[in-house]
């Protein structure tokens, strides 16, 4: 047996404004102030004499790789998104950097915004266009009810608002 694998599928290419200058900045980051300090303490540890044996120059060899690795992914992404930064004509339907304000069966509401996958994080209330919750909104109006499979079940909700952010 192998180990190979298929190649993963890539999330959607689209991105805002913000999560755009965000991850420009996570490279600007990386270039000018990690990766400078990481190669100047290789070369400190490279200087006390035997490489082998020295466990600063191999972790900082180590941390380089993640830090190129790092960069590579991000310049690559960033070459190929999509800048979505305009508001659509029909602000009545959700699109992509949509606020959406769900209202689950107890009454209770939630709101979200659509933006691609490099951007994804429920906590600050930012879902993933490409996400099975994500999927389902896109597309629809205020009251339509959306049916979401979820690992404790179907849950039901009803889009309350759509609201787009003003530029």
């Amino acid at each position: 047996m192998g180990r190979w694998r298929p190649p993963k599928e890539q999330g959607s290419k689209y991105i805002t404004r913000e999560g755009a200058q965000k991850l420009t900045d996570e490279v600007h980051y990386l270039w000018t102030v990690e990766r400078p300090g990481v190669t100047d303490r290789i070369a400190k540890a490279a200087a006390q004499g035997d490489r082998s044996e020295n466990a600063e120059y191999i972790y900082g060899k180590k941390r380089l790789r993640e830090i190129d690795g790092r960069l590579r992914f991000l310049t690559k992404r960033l070459d190929g998104m999509t800048v979505v930064s305009h508001i659509p004509e029909d602000q009545e339907k959700v699109y992509f950097g949509a606020f959406v304000t769900l209202e689950d069966d107890e009454g209770e509401e939630v709101e979200y915004r659509i933006v691609g996958p490099d951007e994804l994080n429920v906590a600050e209330g930012k879902l993933s266009m490409d996400s099975p919750l994500g999927k389902a909104i896109l597309g629809k109006r205020v009251d339509d009810e959306i049916k979401f499979s979820s690992p404790k079940g179907v849950k039901v909700f009803c889009i309350s608002k759509i609201r787009y952010a003003e530029k």
